[in-house]
């Protein structure tokens, strides 16, 4: 994770950068605590925390980190420390100032969380994202200001915001403690109670004598076990109408996220949808894993990112982890059970135990809809057939596929099912095995300059209407008349002859 990534995380109020002299794409690799009473043991790629000096004070570790190539130093200053950042400049190392009501113990949680976070997804081979990429969706779908805290009311991870943020929020991110009022009314409502207690999005009126804003609020949860809860700040405006429903599906996505910090193996669950698609893992073993009825039927939906062709990769792989928590928190307040993968540059979701007969048309357009309103994502879904149990998923992943690969990217299909665009398909596929066997083609068609085979094609999808054809290509009909029979000659075919007609029609879509 590069320490632009961890800085955007934690965000303000806690930190500011003073001077970056690699600038802020260095990588961070690991955290340490730098204390004056000990020798310095800062190894490259550090976020070193310097506690117990301030300003002037810290400037010996500062050199040190910087001479051991950390890749960065927060230390706490009261003022201005001009001659703190000339010393982190000329040892090359990215200086911070920390606030100083900030907590040491909280700043060091939040950036071990991010920064191992980061290491955890890596290792798995995903780009899906951490906690506070989490955060973050959350708050695109719900409109509102998010914290994920854990059983202790300890911030883990919040979203990013230039909205107004209340008191209990800003000294919540801070490391303190409510105003202490407020929380004994949570506590006397039974608030708390009813987050450790189940899935219930939880609402919590404004109170202006104490400056704290409307929430609503659930509990995250591993089975019976609670881990966390997850706060929603309504800020200027309202929250979605799809707010409480959204968070539903957040608090179960976040529960993965909290497992697999707890328990690195639990990374594996995540991988199971490609293994599973792949062939390579049983239906019942996956089914297990995710608690789910083998016997019952079950559907893949398949999405693509489009546009964005001039951006980077980093830039397309940020907006697809975007795209991946959004499905995420949607198909999991779908189905508990759901699976979200990417691969190969798709996002697939699995979603099992459906009912006889329901449809993933309002669903999957929902989605869409909110990647583009929210995130400003142009997507396109595919929907495979509903199969009767969890090991014929492969069929239902490649009908979606194909769906996909025929929708190509004409945007105005947002989402489409084999149904909508059968036809499409099947000559897709056609076309392919024609590529694949060039002796099947007609070399005389293979031969036409390209402007005689448009024009042919065109001609020949308008069945012969010269000035439908014409219009489609921006031409004149004579012009056209003229095209097709200059073709005719240089490839010496037939156009009277039906089957000449039709398989010139299908091998010149190749080119």
């Amino acid at each position: 994770m590069s320490l632009s990534q961890v800085l955007v995380a934690l965000g303000d109020p806690l930190v500011e950068v003073q001077v970056a002299p690699h600038g802020l794409a260095v990588d961070v690799l690991d955290v340490v605590i730098l204390d004056p009473d000990d020798a310095p043991d800062v190894r490259p790629g550090d976020f070193a925390l310097v506690i117990g000096a301030r300003g002037r004070a810290a400037l010996p570790l500062v050199r040190a980190a910087g001479a051991a190539g950390a890749a960065a130093v927060a230390v706490k200053v009261d003022a201005p420390a001009p001659v703190l950042r000339q010393a982190a400049a000329d040892a090359g190392v990215a200086l911070l100032a920390v606030r100083p009501d900030v907590r040491w113990e909280h700043l060091e949680s939040l950036v071990r969380a991010v920064v191992g976070s980061a290491r955890l997804t890596a290792d798995a081979g995903e780009v899906s994202g951490d906690l506070f990429g989490l955060a973050q969706t959350i708050a695109a779908l719900t409109g509102g200001i998010v914290s994920i805290e854990d059983t202790a009311s300890r911030v883990l991870a919040y979203s990013r915001s230039s909205d107004e943020v209340d008191e209990l929020r800003r000294l919540s991110i801070l490391g303190r403690q409510g105003p202490e009022p407020y929380l004994a009314m949570l506590r006397e409502w039974g608030v708390y109670q009813r987050l450790r207690a189940g899935e219930e999005v939880v609402r919590v009126d404004e109170r202006p004598e104490l400056g704290i804003r409307r929430r609503i609020a659930i509990g995250i949860h591993a089975g019976s076990r609670p881990l966390g809860s997850i706060w929603v700040q309504e800020g200027a405006t309202p929250l979605t109408e799809q707010a409480e429903r959204a968070l539903l599906g957040a608090a179960r996505v976040t529960a993965l996220h909290l497992v697999r910090q707890r328990e690195p193996t639990a990374a594996f669950r995540e991988n199971l949808l490609t293994a599973l698609l792949d062939g390579r893992v049983d239906a019942a073993s996956a089914a297990d894993q995710i608690g789910a009825d083998p016997a019952k039927p079950a559907a893949v939906v398949v999405f693509a990112l489009r546009g964005g062709d001039g951006a980077d990769r980093t830039q397309v792989e940020l907006r697809r982890a975007e795209m991946t928590g959004l499905i995420s928190v949607h198909a999991a307040a779908y189905r508990r059970s759901a699976l979200v993968s990417q691969s190969g540059g798709r996002t697939y979701a699995l979603l099992p135990d459906l009912p006889p007969g329901v449809s993933l048309l309002p669903l999957t357009r929902e989605i869409v809809a909110a990647a583009r309103r929210h995130m400003g994502l142009r997507v396109q879904a595919a929907i495979g057939s509903t199969v009767p149990s969890v090991d014929e998923v492969v069929l239902s992943r490649g009908e979606a596929d194909r769906v996909l690969d025929a929708m190509g990217r004409d945007l105005d299909a947002e989402v489409a099912t084999l149904a909508d665009v059968r036809s499409r398909v099947l000559v897709s596929e056609t076309l392919a095995l024609l590529a694949e066997h060039p002796r099947v083609r007609d070399p005389r068609l293979t031969g036409l300059p390209p402007e005689l085979a448009r024009s042919l094609l065109a001609y020949l999808d308008a069945f012969g209407d010269v000035r439908a054809a014409a219009a489609g290509l921006h031409i004149h009909p004579n012009t056209l008349r003229y095209r097709v029979r200059r073709a005719a000659a240089l490839g010496g075919f037939d156009l009277d002859d039906p089957l000449m007609r039709l398989f010139a029609q299908l091998q010149l879509r190749l080119s």
